[in-house]
């Protein structure tokens, strides 16, 4: 405990920067990985003339590789130091955007987005979320909402530039230099920011000079295999699933729609909204889960965001559509929030990163699928009516299964 004191005698607790350092890694990732794919599958459509289906397709890879290596990547940080690791994801990242502007076939675009998948789990959320429920335990869901509101910010400040200058100067001109973005703006600050854990210099969650009386299971927890048997997992994965469908291939598909509907200027528009949205709504839940049941929190979201996307099914013109956007950006920030929260609530975080990158596997079925169902159903019916009706009603099940959860708590220690 020797490291404690200065620690305290500087007024700032370690922790808030790494929150500070997962916030700026996800800001970049989010902004040239996440939300740039809706902008890298305009661009390949319109440039290379590939079908809106085939490149969902490949956008399903991307997020199906991401959940498969978020299990190594896991396993790796529960027993090593996660910046090495993070740097070659970045760097992972920044190839595949280099290579992705110099695709000329479908199947090139499929093969880029596997090293994308894969470099984006090492450098995303199963690193940033796993880092910040150490570092907290009282603060958590404050911390983790402002962390994890670098993944809107990234939306907000990076996207609109990157789908500026690809509409001005075409993806292959641009591709070198968002991959160049990329590696410097993650490795950087990553490394000098990021501490595997407050145990590695002595101290505490949330700085704390002792364990809070009363709460030994914020510092222990549950293993992952006990936690994976448990009907509150499977219900929170299930349903986070089904939401995760629904809202990413929302996401995935709103520029189309709104450029569609509108031009690509109100598409840009609609996008930096939506960010903008998911940000402000983000920051709020954090407050307010930190003061309501996060379990229910959840459920209302859940609705919201399927009446969002109803809504996008059938609206049209300027305003409609933009409403609409903020409407649907509020809950995307606080579900992708609340998955770890809830987890992390209930089982601890002790054994907290394999238990999330085994959740986060299984709902990444529902994140690549919903991109690539929602492109060929688009194709079929020759539109998004509905294709984004069908994923609110996707969102409103996922509601319907967390139900049978129960509401979460937080668990008895578990000693093995």
């Amino acid at each position: 405990m020797v490291a404690q004191a200065p620690e305290r005698e500087a007024g700032l607790f370690r922790g808030w920067w790494v929150v500070t350092g997962v916030f700026v890694m996800l800001l970049v990732t989010a902004g040239l990985g996440f939300y740039g794919l809706p902008v890298y599958l305009r661009s390949l459509t319109v440039e290379k003339g590939f079908s809106v289906g085939a490149v969902s397709g490949a956008t399903a890879v991307f997020f199906l590789v991401s959940g498969l290596v978020g299990l190594p990547v896991a396993g790796y940080m529960a027993q090593r130091d996660p910046r090495p690791l993070i740097a070659a994801g970045a760097v992972a990242c920044g190839l595949s955007l280099l290579l992705l502007g110099r695709v000329e076939q479908v199947w090139h675009v499929y093969l880029v987005y596997v090293l994308f998948g894969a470099g984006f789990a090492a450098s995303s959320l199963v690193p940033g979320t796993t880092l910040v429920a150490r570092w907290f335990s009282r603060r958590r869901s404050v911390a983790l909402s402002v962390a994890s509101t670098g993944l809107s910010a990234g939306g907000v400040v990076v996207t609109p530039v990157v789908a500026a200058l690809i509409d001005r100067n075409g993806l292959a001109s641009v591709a070198p230099w968002l991959a160049l973005a990329l590696v410097v703006g993650v490795v950087p600050v990553t490394a000098l920011l990021l501490r595997p854990s407050p145990e590695a210099l002595g101290l505490l969650p949330d700085g704390d000079p002792a364990p809070p009386a009363g709460s030994p299971a914020a510092y222990r927890g549950a293993l992952a295999r006990d936690a994976v048997r448990t009907r509150f997992f499977v219900s929170v994965t299930v349903g986070h699933l089904l939401a995760m469908m629904a809202q990413v291939g929302g996401i995935a598909h709103l520029f189309n729609l709104v450029a569609e509907r509108g031009d690509a200027g109100l598409a840009r528009t609609a996008l930096s909204l939506l960010a903008v949205s998911s940000l402000v709504g983000r920051l709020a839940g954090g407050w307010v889960a930190a003061r309501t049941s996060m379990w229910l929190l959840a459920l209302v979201l859940m609705v919201g965001q399927g009446a969002a996307l109803a809504l996008l099914a059938t609206v049209d013109g300027t305003l409609p559509l933009l409403l609409t956007t903020v409407a649907f950006g509020i809950t995307v920030g606080n579900l992708l929030m609340l998955h770890p929260l809830l987890l992390a609530e209930r089982f601890g975080v002790r054994d907290y990163g394999r238990i999330y990158s085994r959740s986060q596997l299984v709902a990444t079925l529902g994140v690549a699928s919903g991109p690539a169902f929602i492109g060929l159903l688009r194709d079929a019916v020759d539109g998004y009516g509905i294709a984004f009706a069908t994923a609110g009603a996707a969102s409103v099940l996922a509601a319907v299964v967390l139900l049978f959860s129960g509401p979460s708590r937080v668990p008895d220690p578990v000693e093995h």
